[in-house]
């Protein structure tokens, strides 16, 4: 019977991480006799989980930073590879550097699956990585660019790298819910400073006279640990804006968490997806994969991500620049009169949870023979 170990945040945590796992682990545990166990990351504020979070998925420990690592993890060592989601932030110890005694604790191969791959990191965020990433059997990337990124900027074994697509659910999205007197354009997912909202709702101002009947809805709570060191100062700053150019009837903040039906009623309702993100770093962005599988037309200011994948496909807009997204909004809707863009990626996805799932699975399968041979 196939195991599979997680080490990540994981639901009810609201993260990015935390919906990766939870539909990779899913995912992976779809065929019979399979079966996952998963080592929560835990942090203040952090609510408990029941125990059997799926048919075949178990939640077995948590990680609370300062941990010693064989508390958390001796109970992964006869799965047939622990997948680790790495990101700087979730782990205790200066840039998280905690996790790489738990990943060396670890008996069993080791799959870590990088989110962020910084282009100018600091010495130590270096080494972290670095250390992360001896210590692993496999490294995971899911861009081209944050393959090349880590070849550039990181000394890392590049034998060991893999790069393997941010799954997509399935979508059940149409443009059934597009309204026949308003125009949508949406931005979801945690929010926080760094996402650049501000710039989308500048851009609302610059188009309130030629696009009357456009609106601007910010789906999303603010992110936990925003929530726990600034409050809800970033969502304040946002309602002060939309009170100061006189968009309270043409912006809305939605501050709740949706989940997959009623997020898939909300994209079906939106033209445009628009990610401005303030970031020149991002690897990696769920809600980009998400909007693009959901046929939406997505705008996005130039993340290596965005960069790699919107180059046919989307609109690339400046960071910062709400003339360049009021330029680009102004053309989809010239262009594309009250239609969503058809999926043109059909029915069969190479980045579908099932087949991404796939790929992780014939990896650990390889580690696994390795480890007996």
């Amino acid at each position: 019977m196939p195991r599979f170990g997680f080490i990540s945040t994981y639901p009810p945590t609201h993260c990015g991480l935390a919906t990766f796992t939870e539909a990779l682990a899913t995912a992976m545990v779809g065929p019979a006799d399979t079966r996952s166990r998963i080592v929560r990351v835990m942090d203040e504020g952090d609510g408990p989980a029941p125990e059997l979070v799926g048919s075949r998925s178990t939640i077995v420990g948590e990680l609370y930073p300062g941990d010693a690592p064989r508390d958390a993890v001796a109970i992964l060592d006869d799965c047939d590879a622990v997948i680790v989601q790495h990101e700087y932030g979730i782990y205790g110890g200066r840039d998280g550097d905690e996790i790489v005694p738990v990943l060396l604790a670890i008996a069993a191969p080791v799959i870590v699956v990088l989110h962020t791959v910084l282009p100018a990191p600091t010495p130590h965020q270096k080494l972290v990585l670095e250390q992360v990433a001896a210590a692993a059997s496999v490294v995971v990337v899911m861009t081209v660019a944050a393959h090349t990124l880590l070849a550039q900027t990181y000394t890392v074994d590049d034998s060991k790298v893999r790069v393997i697509p941010h799954g997509v659910g399935d979508w059940h999205v149409t443009s059934e819910n597009l309204s026949r007197t308003t125009r949508t354009m949406l931005t979801w997912g945690l929010i926080g400073p760094g996402k650049g909202i501000e710039w989308g709702i500048r851009a609302m101002a610059l188009l309130a006279e030629e696009h009357p009947t456009l609106r601007y809805v910010v789906a999303g709570q603010t992110h936990p640990k925003v929530l726990a060191h600034e409050g809800e100062h970033y969502r304040e700053t946002l309602e002060a804006l939309i009170e100061e150019y006189g968009l309270s009837h043409r912006v809305t903040l939605d501050e709740r968490y949706l989940d997959r039906a009623q997020l898939a009623a909300l994209v079906g309702s939106a033209e445009i997806v628009l990610l401005p993100y303030d970031s020149r770093d991002q690897a990696t962005s769920g809600v980009l994969t998400e909007a693009i599988a959901a046929g939406r037309h997505v705008i996005a200011t130039g993340f290596p991500h965005a960069r790699e994948v919107l180059a046919r496909t989307g609109h690339i807009v400046g960071h910062e620049d709400p003339e360049g997204i009021a330029a680009s909004v102004a053309e989809i809707l010239a262009r594309a009169p009250r239609a969503g863009r058809r999926n043109r990626y059909g029915r069969e996805r190479s980045d579908s949870w099932a087949t991404v799932a796939e790929r992780y699975r014939r990896l650990s399968a390889r580690l696994g023979r390795e480890r007996t041979a």
